[in-house]
């Protein structure tokens, strides 16, 4: 992150104010933050290979789910949404907690540029592994089972993917500035393995008693999955998903931007 440093405070006395272009800045944060992160393969390989392998033993054995177009695309998706809120979380989550214990952090949070190329910055890195994480899924149902969209399709679940993420991200968030980093990684597991299963990730909803259908449909989780699932298949999702979806994404917004300025009042009033 050194560079980053240098890139920054080597203008700022231009007295403009913005040292260096945002974009430019951006991607500087970008650029050392996915370096650092693929430095550690055991990183990358986690979030790919779970998903991945949940796909091979709990999907294309069951012919009667691999081998049904709708069955098999709809259990993609579900899963392909786990491996977004797994990158999200812990990427944001850990991620952030771990580089507030760095000594390099108080420096960059005091520089004049503020929070924002940073933060920009982990969105990004987050959405590239988030979709490291959805490739195999979609490599191993196109090659082994009988899932099939359209090129319309695919574009709507990508797109819809991305969004649906926002409001793990801002959890991840939340949590990485709240918590160290030793808190942050149990904290993580304990929510995002509930939240998954209670979503529909992992069994399908229908299989759901009514009562646990009716705790699924107030998750982000269910409302997400159900959400991709109608873009990649057709399938109406739930009346109310994209109304669960936006007020859970405002409440992790306000969890993130108290979590922010707590942590900032810590350390520099």
């Amino acid at each position: 992150m050194s560079a980053v440093a240098s890139t920054t405070t080597s203008g700022s006395g231009t007295g403009s104010g913005h040292t260096q272009p945002f974009l430019k800045l951006s991607w500087l944060h970008l650029k050392y933050q996915f370096l650092e992160t693929v430095r550690i393969p055991i990183a990358v390989l986690g979030n790919v290979l779970f998903p991945s392998l949940s796909m091979f033993f709990f999907v294309v054995p069951q012919t009667a789910v691999a081998g049904n177009p709708l069955f098999a695309t709809t259990a993609v998706a579900s899963l392909a949404l786990f491996a977004v809120c797994s990158a999200s979380l812990f990427t944001y989550g850990l991620g952030v907690a771990e580089d507030r214990q760095l000594p390099f952090y108080p420096f960059l949070r005091s520089l004049p540029t503020g929070p924002g190329p940073q933060m920009v910055a982990r969105v990004l890195n987050g959405g590239i592994f988030s979709l490291f994480g959805v490739l195999p899924l979609i490599i191993i149902g196109w090659l082994f089972t009988s899932a099939t969209v359209t090129p319309g399709q695919l574009l709507a679940g990508i797109g819809t993917i991305l969004a649906v993420s926002v409001p793990f991200v801002l959890l991840g968030m939340a949590i990485g500035y709240a918590l160290s980093a030793k808190a942050a990684l149990p904290v993580v597991q304990i929510i995002l393995f509930p939240l998954a299963f209670a979503g529909g990730l992992f069994l399908p909803p229908q299989m759901f008693p009514g009562w646990l259908d009716a705790i699924s449909m107030a998750t982000p989780t269910r409302a997400g999955r159900d959400l991709l699932v109608q873009a990649t298949t057709g399938a109406e999702a739930y009346a109310l998903a994209l109304p669960v979806l936006a007020g859970w994404t405002l409440l992790f917004v306000v969890l993130a931007i108290v979590a922010y300025r707590n942590d900032e009042g810590r350390r520099f009033r």
